[in-house]
């Protein structure tokens, strides 16, 4: 059953455009193609704080709200799961993905705990809080802070050591059973983490997008759409025309095409 999947990659600039495609070409299935797209170069280039990232909210909602008819899954990028309620609201039918979810979802399967190693600890609340609203907040042994920027994961060299020793104390002393990399720039580790602490060891763009795959699946087979009751309920189409919310492109920078599209 093909697919098109959107994945959002809710930063400005082109830093890690071509290695995380050629990790969404390695997750994806064969009938699926996947549009990467960023945002305009001028918006910020990471999202550590919280500040940063309510600058790029509506940058988010606009591209969804323009592009959801076009896809059958649509991934937010960044493991703060960044806007996901907000872009839930105005996807239509399309299921919209974030990558803390789909990670600590397919990791509550294959461990009875797991661990998430993020980068710093000014991320832990906010992660924190997103895993318990999954409800696999029972399952998190912990979630440690490796001390490393989202660009250091990419540029530092002791980054993989570092995650490597982080791992093996999660194990050890919190009782992990599976490992989660809690950023999206976090990849190239997992394998050989996984080969010598002998766990599932989980990177969050191939999770979102088996994810997102198994979600898109589901709606066309079994018409699992997006709720639209109660906490679910879209915003009414009279005010979004009244108030002339989304005229205008939405603000798209790069875009790369993976897939038989390409």
């Amino acid at each position: 059953m093909s697919q098109k999947i959107l994945y959002i990659s809710p930063t400005g600039g082109s830093r890690y455009g071509e290695p995380m495609a050629d990790i969404i070409e390695q997750a994806r299935r064969p009938d699926t193609t996947v549009t990467f797209v960023g945002l305009p170069p001028d918006r910020p280039n990471h999202l550590e704080y919280h500040a940063y990232e309510a600058m790029i909210l509506p940058d988010l909602v606009r591209i969804v709200r323009a592009k959801h008819r076009d896809y059958d899954a649509i991934i937010t990028g960044g493991y703060y799961d960044v806007a996901l309620r907000e872009l839930r609201e105005i996807s239509g039918k399309t299921p919209v993905i974030g990558p803390c979810q789909a990670t600590t979802a397919i990791a509550s399967v294959l461990a009875n705990s797991f661990s998430i190693l993020v980068g710093q600890q000014k991320w832990i609340p906010r992660m924190s809080a997103n895993v318990r609203s999954y409800g696999h907040g029972e399952r998190m042994a912990s979630m440690r802070a490796v001390n490393l920027s989202v660009h250091d994961f990419q540029k530092d060299p002791t980054a993989a050591e570092r995650l490597l020793d982080l791992g093996q104390d999660c194990i050890e002393r919190d009782g992990a059973e599976a490992l989660i990399l809690g950023c999206t720039a976090e990849y190239g580790f997992a394998s050989k983490m996984q080969n010598t602490l002998k766990v599932p060891v989980l990177e969050a763009i191939p999770a979102a997008i088996k994810y997102a795959e198994l979600m898109a699946d589901t709606a066309k087979t079994f018409g699992w759409y997006p709720s639209r009751k109660h906490g679910s309920a879209a915003p009414p189409e009279e005010e979004i025309a009244a108030w002339n919310l989304f005229e205008g492109e939405p603000p798209i920078g790069r875009e790369i095409q993976i897939g038989e599209d390409s």
